[in-house]
């Protein structure tokens, strides 16, 4: 895939500004659309858009295919007649830069509730004949996950492996005993996805419409604790009791002496394949009726992934794996009528096995400013003078400190401080607005695409990291305070956009994939 020489930023949907203690993608969403779009901006990069479990993670979703109800706009269902006004009146005192998920949660579930019961008795026309073709229409995934979700409900959100024996086996009889004595409340997780759906639909089409290309991202692995687990238990390495075999993690490195020990369930890639990889096809093209290109984050695990047996404390103990390599790609090519618009996360340990299997279908690659610059600045992977054009470089990701944090901390080791004197040197800078010197610096590089997190662009500190990996709490709670998309900021990067030609009109001969994997 071939993408135009442009730029864009990395900005989940629920760090956006706005009075209901989490972003949406209502009013708010659109007017971030428009900053893009003054800016000069191409790329809207969003984080996975799945309904959010264990720690309020994306990449730990219930589910690949459904949409995360917090995302849903109150305004929008007030505007859809599907709220009242008094509805959204005396609700919690939420917090501007922080997200209380808890408290979130607890309003914006009750929120929904009320909007699925209007909608039951109120029965617009429209709405009404639009909910029933979405059920139709989606029920290959639709079906299994409202089910789960009701399970988890009744079961106090304990984890499906905990549930009743027959139920953990998918007993046919004891799944349409659930669905029926449930009926109601799997029906208004349905009507959830449904509106999550038009919302999300309405945005997505608002940003084509101005030429803005949305970034989705499609984790390696699922949650163990998931509808895509508990629906699919024979593609994934589970015991009888559905409990995983093996789990999913990295080995011991430079940064971890013990590895990281993900969790997540293994696949069963010769049952996959033995289906021409069905699952790994419907989710990719799911996707992509969402957004336009996908970011396949741990590319690496397609060569090649570190397996632990179940029940390690570390991840020290495992082995590496061999993945599905080409075959995957060529069954997900053509199931998408001969395109792939997806870029490889081929971060941390590459082999010469993983880039050509990148470099097999022309997938572009990631580069991030911060690891070109390591604890040996001068021997570090991928400074700038090695980048290629089919390059997604970054200032930093969700996991990473921000510039500005990223500098301070540097200086507070005499290995640091090294590394801040080369870079000044190797940037001709003083030092001074760090950020945007780095900013510059990608804006100028030969990449095809930069893409720079909100955080940088705001200048923003250690306050405003998005994820700390290895720490199970506290994260993805990050927001943009009110009013910081200024005509200034604006300004500036629509500046650098055209001083280094990020807006050269390569768009005019770029097919938008958008639609690729649309009913």
């Amino acid at each position: 895939m071939k993408l135009p020489r442009s730029s864009g930023v990395l900005l989940h949907p629920v760090s956006l500004p706005g009075p209901y203690g989490i972003g949406d993608i209502g009013s708010d969403s659109e007017e971030f659309l428009q900053f893009l779009l003054e800016a000069g901006q191409r790329f809207w990069q969003v984080l996975p858009l799945g309904p959010t479990g264990y720690g309020d993670s994306p990449y730990q979703a219930y589910s690949s295919f459904a949409g995360n109800p917090l995302l849903i706009s109150p305004d929008v269902l007030l505007q859809e007649g599907l709220l009242d006004q008094e509805d959204l009146e005396n609700r919690p005192s939420f917090l501007d830069d922080r997200i209380d998920y808890g408290s979130v949660i607890q309003w914006k579930s009750a929120l929904l509730r009320r909007a699925h019961q209007n909608f039951l008795q109120r029965k617009p026309t429209s709405l009404w004949n639009d909910f029933l073709t979405y059920c139709e229409a989606e029920k290959s995934w639709l079906d299994d996950f409202a089910l789960f979700m009701a399970l988890k409900e009744t079961h106090g959100y304990r984890v499906w492996t905990e549930w009743e024996t027959e139920l953990i086996q998918r007993d046919p009889a004891a799944l349409s005993h659930a669905a029926e004595k449930l009926a109601s409340l799997v029906e208004s997780h349905k009507f959830v996805q449904f509106e999550f759906a038009r919302e999300w639909q309405s945005l997505h089409n608002l940003a084509a419409g101005e030429g803005i290309l949305i970034i989705g991202d499609i984790p390696f692995y699922v949650a163990h604790d998931s509808a895509d687990v508990w629906a699919n238990q024979n593609l994934f390495r589970l015991d009888k009791s559905g409990n995983p075999v093996a789990v999913a993690g990295v080995p011991p490195d430079y940064f971890s002496e013990t590895g990281q020990l993900w969790g997540n369930p293994t696949y069963r890639w010769d049952v996959l394949e033995d289906s021409g990889f069905a699952w790994w096809c419907e989710r990719v093209k799911k996707t992509l009726t969402q957004v336009d290109v996908v970011r396949l984050d741990h590319f690496r695990g397609f060569e090649a992934y570190w397996e632990v047996p179940a029940g390690e404390p570390t991840a020290e103990r495992g082995e590496w794996v061999k993945g599905p390599g080409a075959a995957l790609f060529q069954a997900i090519k053509k199931s998408l009528n001969d395109r792939l618009p997806i870029i490889a996360e081929n971060l941390g340990l590459i082999t010469e096995e993983v880039e050509a299997l990148r470099e097999q279908f022309q997938l572009p690659g990631m580069a991030v400013f911060q690891f070109g610059f390591g604890h040996d600045a001068k021997t570090s992977a991928f400074p700038l003078h090695k980048y290629t054009r089919d390059l997604v470089a970054y200032t930093g990701t969700h996991d990473n400190e921000t510039l500005r944090a990223w500098w301070d901390e540097l200086n507070t080791t005499k290995t640091g401080r090294a590394t801040r004197r080369y870079i000044k040197k190797y940037l001709s800078i003083s030092g001074k607005d760090f950020n945007w010197s780095c900013i510059r610096a990608l804006m100028a590089s030969v990449a095809d695409v930069v893409i720079f997190p909100m955080q940088d662009l705001l200048g923003l500190g250690k306050e405003a990291r998005m994820n700390r990996p290895g720490i199970s709490s506290g994260n993805w709670a990050w927001r943009m305070p009110q009013d910081m998309l200024t005509s200034s900021l604006t300004s500036k990067l629509k500046e650098l956009v055209e001083l280094y030609g990020r807006d050269e009109g390569a768009w005019d001969g770029f097919q938008q994939p958008a639609h690729i994997g649309a009913e």
